[in-house]
């Protein structure tokens, strides 16, 4: 099997970091989530901390919500003002999962990476989902937090994600047509996951 990328796009409390690590595990590949900032980061000379802080600005920002700036592939250089921008951010950040599907076999947890990899042929896309109450019992273990207050987490990080999905991408987060694979956690289980996503990758990049 020659270089290839697993993308996951997941709804939070649906185990799709968990069956990432998994398949990481499984497949003998590494597995790219926060360690993208870190990366982007370094490439770019811009503070990690910014990256972080990006999201949050986000969420506050009404602009983030109604408009769009799908991504095309630009940087902005560092004479701009822009070049710390969020989208500017966002560009290198596209830029480290540009780089990692041309150089190995990986695993990259959200971040639009389906999107931002949608014209490589080495690229499996996966949606995890799972029912609302599976995924409050979930975190619920986890955390032990009130059910109220989870529902409302799950809620809000899930709304905040076809946003940012939105926003980036000018499709919708949740849309069966935009992935390869879309699983039911709660229905497969973590494992019944596992197989499938590498059933599928046996198929299709033996």
């Amino acid at each position: 099997m020659s270089k290839y990328v697993i993308t996951i796009a997941r709804g939070y409390g649906s185990g799709g970091r968990t069956i990432g690590k998994m398949l990481s595990e499984v497949l003998g590949i590494p597995y790219y989530d926060r360690d993208l900032l870190r990366f982007a980061s370094d490439d770019s000379g811009i503070n990690e901390k910014l990256f972080a802080q990006a999201d949050e600005k986000l969420k506050k920002s009404l602009l983030f919500k109604i408009a769009r700036n799908v991504y095309k592939g630009e940087l902005i250089l560092p004479d701009s003002d822009e070049f710390v921008s969020n989208d500017n951010l966002f560009n290198y950040q596209a830029k480290i999962i540009k780089e990692l599907a041309q150089t190995e076999s990986c695993i990259i947890i959200g971040r639009c990476a389906d999107f931002v990899l949608k014209d490589y042929d080495n690229v499996a896309k996966v949606f995890v989902h799972a029912p609302l109450p599976d995924c409050i019992q979930t975190l619920k273990e986890m955390t032990g937090n009130p059910e109220k207050e989870i529902e409302k987490q799950i809620i809000d990080i899930d709304k905040h994600r076809a946003e940012y999905y939105k926003y980036y991408t000018g499709r919708n987060w949740g849309d069966a047509k935009n992935y390869d694979l879309c699983l039911n956690s709660r229905q497969l289980g973590f494992e019944k996951c596992v197989e499938i996503v590498k059933a599928y990758m046996d198929i299709r990049f033996r």
